[in-house]
């Protein structure tokens, strides 16, 4: 019990003191299987053996038993019985054949590493949150009363014919790709029914707003997205890439490269919707200052931006309290004197002499186009690029696509960075190796701790690559039967949710060996032969092995069979979950006391044993 409590532990402890967003998810399921372990120990230490002694009842072979529940446990117990006599058969032979346990753990760990090579990957699964946004852009420079009659125009054929709908709001002059003011764009957000009260997924939806945009307003770019699963990193689902422009190019030179990028990255299977927040084309107005003028009529040149900025940018001045709120009081020109290039001879400043210049007689204006918005990632002015996973793609495969075209496109002189979810899959990329590798060390650690031995931990260890096996496996293969089929998207892809179930079953795993190798060991130290003492504890311990795997497998099935809302996360923990235990309890069961005996014999081939046998005495001593 302490060492199956503590091997658990040693998993968990450790990942919780990672950083960043892959560390908080981590902590979250780590602190809680610690406390809960923590609690189960301490119940199955104190209150669990009085409560077998009021419960149990002594077995009296003379007892009649003739109801039809014992008639079904004898029978139950008496194919358990002959069940465990052929498992101890077959586990002798595979001891007899001990040398192939090692090239079977070899061709094990080789198929993991080619299955996890080839398996889709993502920071976290898209989840059907029950709504979805799409945004809506026009031709730079469309009036915003243009924008709020084509988006009053879709939104009511989309109240009319979306499957599953139950609300629909819509924000004119907002641009949420770039999340910024722009009279051209607009924001849809439809709300969808109950999970319950609807036959469509939000996949569906999405892609008949599409389809509906397409048809109801073609003058317009409409695209729709399911927002991001984790809230806080972006606004937009999908992809986000930065492309940091480090050499100081034109707005020309940016612009050719974005479209060639966009056009070409559209082409790619595992992308669709590229689209770029950098454009050129919005009318500008730029105004030529005659700065010898100005210096000869005696104006400050500071008061000639500061007339251009309050007139037709506007200027705080001051806030002041009303009501228990507090309200900003902005300086701006009236529409009718900021709406054109000449309005500016409304518009004055003061000479040195006192009298009031108009301030046309001092800029001359050009129209011209020029970017919306200038965009800066990390202090550097940068294009934002961003999509989405074709279908069948993940977003791992979609990113190494888009990094592909953009650095064959981009050339020199540029930088490629992540922003939002993108950056926080990077990162958990990085660090999926080293966590695994961490929760190995300190469960190493810890068993030989408890044990007093660096041998046993080993025997141990090595059915935990069963259980991984069979995580990745079952994530793959239900995701290849699910892409076949196209039944559901279940998110079984490579997310921080498998990898946390990953962990799991490393203590789940190192569990049923603890319970067979324990008691092999105490038979080895009072001088059984390893052979003996790991078919006698196989024998015995299969029962618990498999009833504790049994409840546990069981348990996770809601999880893995999950839908609705957060389905997508707890499939994927589910799944990989339940298909470890059942690779590493049926595989297990027959590998553990191999390894055992294998373990025992090198350790006593190399001298380990007699050492720790030395040590024991001395400590008995």
């Amino acid at each position: 019990v302490v060492a199956i409590a503590f091997v658990l532990a040693a998993v968990f402890i450790p990942v919780a003191f990672l950083g960043g967003m892959t560390g908080i998810l981590y902590r979250q399921f780590a602190l809680t299987i610690v406390v809960s372990m923590a609690l189960s120990a301490f119940i199955a230490l104190t209150l669990t053996p009085a409560l077998c002694a009021m419960l149990l009842k002594p077995h009296d072979p003379n007892e009649k038993r003739s109801g039809l529940l014992d008639r079904f446990f004898d029978g139950f117990n008496n194919w358990f019985e002959s069940s465990k006599n052929r498992y101890v058969k077959i586990v002798a032979a595979f001891i007899g054949k001990a040398r192939y346990a090692f090239l079977f753990l070899l061709i094990v760990g080789g198929l993991t590493g080619l299955v996890y090579s080839k398996m889709p990957s993502t920071f976290v699964p898209d989840e059907d949150q029950g709504y979805f946004m799409t945004s809506v852009s026009l031709p730079e420079g469309t009036s915003l009363n243009h924008t709020q009659e084509t988006i009053d125009k879709l939104a009511g054929v989309v109240i009319k014919e979306m499957p599953g709908l139950q609300a629909c709001m819509y924000i004119t002059g907002f641009d949420i790709m770039s999340f910024g003011s722009k009279p051209s764009a607009g924001l849809v957000v439809c709300s969808l029914k109950s999970w319950g009260q609807r036959d469509v997924s939000v996949t569906d939806c999405i892609r008949k707003m599409f389809q509906l945009g397409a048809m109801t307003v073609p003058e317009a770019q409409v695209i729709a997205f399911n927002p991001p699963a984790l809230p806080g990193l972006g606004s937009v689902g999908g992809w986000s890439l930065q492309l940091q422009d480090l050499a100081g190019h034109s707005n020309e030179e940016l612009n050719e490269i974005a479209q060639k990028v966009v056009a070409k990255a559209n082409q790619r299977p595992e992308l669709q919707g590229v689209r770029t927040t950098f454009n050129i084309s919005s009318p500008t107005v730029e105004y030529d200052i005659d700065r010898e003028k100005i210096k000869q009529l005696g104006v400050d040149l500071s008061d000639v931006f500061t007339a251009l900025q309050v007139n037709f940018g506007g200027m705080q001045v001051n806030d002041f309290n009303q009501f228990g709120r507090t309200y900003k009081v902005m300086l701006q020109s009236d529409i009718l004197y900021r709406t054109e290039a000449e309005s500016a001879k409304f518009i004055f400043v003061k000479g040195d002499d006192g009298q009031k210049i108009p301030l046309d007689t001092l800029i001359t204006p050009h129209f011209s186009t020029g970017p919306t918005q200038i965009s800066r990632f990390n202090g550097t002015r940068a294009i934002q690029f961003q999509g989405n996973a074709a279908q069948g793609f993940s977003s791992g495969q979609a990113m190494n696509a888009i990094e592909e075209v953009v650095n064959e496109e981009a050339g020199s002189g540029f930088n490629v960075e992540w922003s939002g979810q993108s950056r926080e899959e990077k990162k958990a990329a990085s660090s999926t190796m080293q966590i695994l590798a961490l929760a190995l060390v300190f469960v190493f650690l810890m068993l030989a701790a408890l044990y007093e031995s660096w041998s046993v931990p080993f025997a141990v260890l090595l059915t935990v690559p069963t259980g991984i096996f069979g995580a990745v496996v079952s994530e793959y293969g239900l995701s290849i039967i699910e892409g076949i089929f196209n039944i559901r998207n279940a998110g079984l892809q490579d997310s921080v949710y498998m990898q946390i179930g990953v962990i799991t079953i490393i203590g789940l795993a190192a569990k049923n060996a603890i319970l067979i190798v324990e008691f092999a060991k105490v038979r080895v130290d009072r001088g059984m032969t390893p052979v003996k003492a790991a078919i006698e504890a196989a024998g015995l311990r299969l029962r618990p092995i498999l009833m504790t795997s049994l409840a546990f497998i069981i348990g996770c099935l809601p999880l893995a069979m999950a839908v609705g809302a957060g389905s997508a996360a707890r499939n994927g923990m589910g799944v990989a979950v339940v298909g470890g235990m059942l690779f590493a309890t049926s595989l297990g069961i027959f590998l553990i006391p191999v390894f055992f005996v294998i373990v025992e014999w090198v350790a006593e081939k190399f001298g380990f044993m007699k050492q720790e046998k030395k040590k024991s005495s001395i400590d008995y001593m």
